[in-house]
């Protein structure tokens, strides 16, 4: 009988409670403590957990084999030294932190420690757009020319969410700058973003923008495209096309249902979904699913932390485009 991974899980907030529950559900993990400095007691007693607001007692316990860390983007960085440093192989949300240097010593400590690090990027595990991938993959589009992604939150975030978040593209687009990379199989050499509040003025107060496209032209000769707003009145707009010298491939939003009614007065189908935790179930569970193996099987990751330093390093590239308001290298 195989021997269980024992884990702990730093983060009881919205994407905690998500991940700890589907982690319940693996027949081979032990989820031994969950960690949070305002645990929600009611919550971890119905899942007949160990609960504390002191994250070092997950660090200093020997027999946690794996961290998983779902904690605040202020903290990951850290967090990730402290469990290396224990020897504990890590799953961390995105980003690792805003900081490349930051970053960079983080994935330093996690290599010189001989510990797995696996990014948060969940849509790489989303079944439409690992087709997408597929296509390019075996040339059934033939030469890539373009990527087009559409990604619209339902509604925008708090104000103060906003500023500790590093901003649209480090917090939202940084899931469509990896999914470019994913896509394509190329690095992205240069970018140019534009922007603007169109929804919320108190975003722009805040610093940022609520609505923006950035184009982005790769090593291997393709472009790409995303738009992004905070706040799309009809749900959760997520789609992606790849174009090429074959044909193109799209992947469209997910419904409630496939029904689709048709009238003399028009066609009716379901709004998309309203939520990324809907939208995105499935890859949630993938993705950590994907973890355990990668600990238990002792192979590579597929999305380390070297992924999550390239999508930060193109937000900052976007961030600084739009500041200048002329297109800006990768570095």
């Amino acid at each position: 009988m195989m021997k269980k991974l024992i884990l702990g899980v730093i983060g009881a907030g919205r994407i905690g409670k998500l991940h700890t529950d589907n982690l319940l559900r693996m027949p081979n993990v032990h989820v031994k403590t969950i960690a949070d400095p305002y645990i929600d007691k009611n919550w971890v007693e119905s899942r007949q957990l160990t609960g504390t607001t002191n994250v070092d007692d997950i660090f200093s316990d020997k027999e946690i084999d794996a961290v998983i860390i779902l904690s605040p983007s202020t903290y990951h960085a850290e967090q990730i030294i402290a469990a290396a440093k224990a020897g504990k192989h890590i799953f961390c949300e995105k980003p690792i932190a805003l900081d490349p240097d930051l970053i960079r010593e983080a994935l330093s400590v996690v290599k010189q420690h001989g510990v797995k690090l696996q990014i948060g990027f969940n849509r790489r595990f989303d079944p439409d757009f690992m087709r997408l991938q597929e296509a390019v993959q075996t040339r059934k589009i033939g030469d890539l020319y373009l990527i087009k992604i559409a990604s619209r939150d339902p509604a925008p975030p708090p104000a103060e969410y906003v500023k500790d978040s590093g901003g649209i593209f480090l917090d939202m687009t940084i899931h469509d700058f990896d999914m470019v990379r994913f896509l394509s199989g190329s690095e992205v050499e240069e970018v140019f973003a534009t922007g603007a509040v169109l929804v919320d003025p108190d975003i722009g107060k805040a610093g940022d923008v609520d609505t923006a496209i950035v184009t982005l032209k790769l090593k291997n000769g393709a472009l790409a495209s995303i738009d992004n707003s905070r706040q799309a009145v009809y749900g959760y707009d997520q789609r992606i096309e790849v174009f090429g010298s074959k044909g193109s491939v799209a992947a469209l939003n997910n419904t409630e249902t496939r029904t689709i009614y048709t009238s003399p007065d028009g066609v009716i189908s379901d709004r998309p979904l309203d939520f990324f935790l809907e939208r995105y179930q499935r890859s949630y569970l993938a993705e950590i699913e994907a973890f355990i193996q990668t600990v238990v099987g002792d192979i590579d990751p597929s999305v380390d932390g070297n992924d999550g330093l390239s999508a930060t390093l193109i937000g900052l590239a976007a961030k600084k485009s739009l500041e200048l308001n002329q297109p800006v290298a990768v570095n």
